[in-house]
């Protein structure tokens, strides 16, 4: 049955967003209506309120929620009411990259995750008699209550901190499963993420995790680098007043870095890290950027380099399975992500925005 929940609605490009009461539609069979605890807040929420990516508006975005199991769909097998989930992205399960376990590569992701309908077309949310983007990442998760695709459930254990972990669904698995499930970087290389928001968080504490022994945090923020020496950067650059490629070879002995992990997807970002690395290192790229964005790398140098640039994306990981690993990381005291936290309630949605955005919050996380 269909049922009232307060959520933050986008309503129109680039401006804040709007506390209202929708109306929540019948749960379909493949379906889990989750009653949220919390949800964080991610760059990729950002942009498309901003229209950078192609969701229809008005629409409920979120899509790192986490909560409680409310009630499921007759064809729903892998929970019950009453569990502890985290959701990330949607992917089709039907399609080849699928079926090979790809499912950050799903080739229909962008139907699935920014469609702003069901697979049939239509809604799950609406106020009055008009439609409300729905199912952003197969979840929309800035409301109390949302119905969600049984791909983007993640089923953890009954005592789950959910206000804690709800960020795990999608930028800091971005982050952390880049290079554990990507890179997979050898113990005693070194490794430089661009970047020090959630994402690039999540890949400093992940090297660590890995076995690297150069991490090299590169950021405008002050205070951002000094959080990331506290949770494994073993070295740190401030590119607003420093020579990044000339610090990075330092930290190297002139090497150059094995790996390096760009967070920003800004073109001038891009090629410092190409050129601060070693011989037969690897650059990826896990920012999002505006369609037609390009970037520039010389030939000469990197020729005799034999470099590779790569792009990934939500960690190359199967949420099912990488999500509680990161979980039980955690609990070890190896991934210490809930130091990146900061919680607001749902009226501070759009201070929690504006937070991000100046770098004095990393992960902004909403709870209900």
């Amino acid at each position: 049955m269909s049922t009232t929940v307060t959520a933050a609605v986008a309503r129109s490009t680039g401006n804040p967003l709007t506390i209202e009461q929708l109306t929540l539609d019948d749960l379909r069979p493949d379906e889990v209506r989750v009653r949220m605890v919390a949800t964080g807040i991610c760059h990729t929420d950002a942009i498309v309120r901003d229209g950078i990516y192609p969701t229809p508006l008005p629409a409920v975005l979120g899509h790192e929620g986490a909560g409680i199991v409310d009630a499921i769909g007759d064809a729903i097998t892998t929970v019950e009411v009453g569990d502890h989930v985290v959701l990330s992205a949607a992917y089709c399960g039907r399609c080849r990259q699928c079926h090979a376990g790809r499912m950050a590569y799903c080739e229909n992701l962008f139907e699935q995750d920014f469609g702003g309908h069901r697979r049939d077309g239509s809604t799950a949310l609406r106020s009055g008699d008009n439609a409300i983007s729905s199912h952003f990442f197969g979840q929309s998760s800035f409301a109390t209550y949302a119905n969600v695709v049984e791909t983007s459930v993640v089923k953890l254990d009954p005592d789950a901190p959910l206000a804690t972990l709800a960020p795990l669904g999608c930028g800091l698995q971005t982050g952390a499963g880049a290079v554990l499930n990507d890179l997979r970087p050898e113990p005693g290389t070194s490794l430089a993420v661009f970047g020090t928001g959630a994402v690039g968080s999540a890949a400093i504490m992940a090297a660590r995790v890995a076995g690297c022994t150069t991490v090299v945090a590169v950021d405008l923020h002050d205070s951002r680098l000094e959080l990331a020496a506290q949770i494994g950067a073993t070295h740190t650059v401030n590119a607003a007043n420093t020579d990044v490629v000339d610090e990075l070879m330092k930290a190297t002995d002139g090497a150059g870095i094995h790996y390096a992990i760009d967070t920003t997807a800004v073109p001038a970002v891009l090629r410092h890290a190409a050129e601060a690395l070693g011989i037969g290192g690897t650059l990826a790229l896990v920012g999002a950027a505006a369609p037609g964005t390009e970037v520039n790398f010389e030939i000469g140098a990197s020729l005799v380099k034999g470099w590779t640039f790569k792009t990934v994306i939500q960690g190359s990981s199967v949420p099912q399975i990488f999500i509680p690993r990161l979980v039980e990381l955690w609990k070890q005291g190896r991934f210490p992500f809930d130091k990146l936290i900061r919680h607001y309630t749902l009226a501070d949605i759009n201070t929690a925005f504006a937070d991000s955005a100046n770098g004095s919050t990393v992960k902004p996380v909403v709870v209900f």
